[in-house]
């Protein structure tokens, strides 16, 4: 594949250090297993964009953070998987960085996709590439359930698109549009998926996994099988099924009343 013709797919990523990964989800899981999460998680991502790349011509990157931890993603990821740094102290710049740094690389579109979502259809990867390679200026947002965005998609690196954004909340992705719409830019809204963020879309991963939930049948998800397999193991080998009940019964029951 030619760089220049193609599509950068850059993973929002963090090193797997206890305490400092996937903490929303501490407890149910302890800081060590929120941890191996990090790490399955972004395996699956990693080999869910080479599935994509199998059918439209797209290049993997991970954006990565801390600095000092580039040998944890040599050693943890794909060979193939191109690393940009991306770490600073507005998650903004961190998106903006990693936009810009695939276009100084030839790139023809630009991707930065969550960590948090091991089973996106793979397809969603591919329907991003395919409308980024027609003609006209556009972006791509794929929003996500609690009001943020999976995956957001450029041609060009407007910065306008990561200002005065409240990062983390549920205004995420409406905010990303109004301010495409400032601009001018037409977006291509793709179907919603779900971060697993906390105890809730800890237990829905789990049943998607089992395959007693179904996200969206019209789509495919990901086989996730490092999550899967962490996922198995953390229940066979530890009480993971009680202390998600436990996390997840105060929600079930405010959805209840």
């Amino acid at each position: 594949m030619s760089a220049e013709s193609g599509c950068g797919i850059a993973i929002m990523a963090k090193a797997s250090i206890p305490g400092r990964a996937k903490t929303r989800l501490v407890p149910p899981l302890t800081f060590a297993e929120a941890a191996d999460f990090n790490t399955a998680f972004l395996k699956d991502v990693v080999a869910n964009i080479a599935a994509a790349a199998r059918e439209a011509p797209i290049r993997g990157y991970a954006a990565y953070g801390p600095p000092e931890t580039v040998a944890f993603f040599t050693s943890t990821l794909m060979s193939s998987v191109g690393l940009i740094e991306a770490w600073h102290p507005n998650f903004g710049d961190c998106l903006l960085t990693a936009i810009e740094a695939m276009f100084d690389r030839g790139h023809s579109a630009a991707v930065v996709l969550n960590s948090d979502s091991p089973t996106l259809p793979t397809a969603l990867l591919t329907e991003t590439a395919r409308l980024l390679a027609c003609a006209g200026d556009c972006a791509v947002l794929g929003p996500s359930r609690d009001g943020g965005y999976y995956l957001l998609g450029l041609k060009t690196p407007y910065r306008r698109l990561f200002e005065d954004v409240a990062w983390s909340t549920e205004q995420v992705a409406e905010q990303t549009r109004a301010r495409a719409a400032e601009i001018g830019l037409p977006v291509h809204v793709l179907p919603e998926w779900y971060d697993v963020d906390d105890a809730q879309s800890l237990q829905l991963l789990r049943s998607e996994l089992d395959g007693v939930a179904i996200v969206d049948p019209d789509l495919q998800p990901h086989t996730a099988v490092h999550s899967s397999a962490l996922m198995r193991r953390l229940l066979d080998q530890t009480d993971l099924a009680m202390r998600l009940e436990i996390a997840c019964t105060p929600a079930l029951q405010r959805a209840a009343e």
